[in-house]
């Protein structure tokens, strides 16, 4: 079992800045991969990114590109999802989950954490 806990949401301005943080912790040696996902209200879960456990390698959707950064931090075991020039396209509850593969479909992923609120105001 892998539990995954996110923190850091809340309500932001447009073009204003977030930090989520997605601790890791349990059995992790069969994991490979940090998800970050999204679901808008009557919407789709949506791929935001991932970060690969062991090398760091990162992949984000196009959506995100060039704002959202996923990075790993050892000391604290957690996963980060710093989100810059945020708009009200992005208020979503965000979600962070672990797999064994890389992949962007949300039902490849074995375990998700309970979600964090984030709401961009225009």
């Amino acid at each position: 079992q892998v539990q995954l806990d996110e923190s850091g949401g809340g309500l932001v301005q447009a073009g204003g800045s977030l930090r989520l943080s997605c601790a890791v912790s349990g059995r992790t040696l069969s994991t490979t991969v940090i998800g970050w996902f999204r679901q808008a209200p009557g919407k789709e879960r949506e791929f935001v990114g991932r970060i690969n456990w062991r090398s760091a390698a990162t992949y984000y959707a196009d959506s995100v590109k060039g704002r959202f950064t996923i990075s790993r931090n050892d000391a604290k075991n957690t996963v980060d999802l710093q989100m810059n020039s945020l708009t009200p396209e992005d208020t979503a509850v965000y979600y962070c989950a672990a797999g064994r593969f890389s992949r962007t479909t949300p039902r490849l992923y074995d375990y998700w954490g309970q979600g964090t609120q984030v709401t961009v105001s225009s």
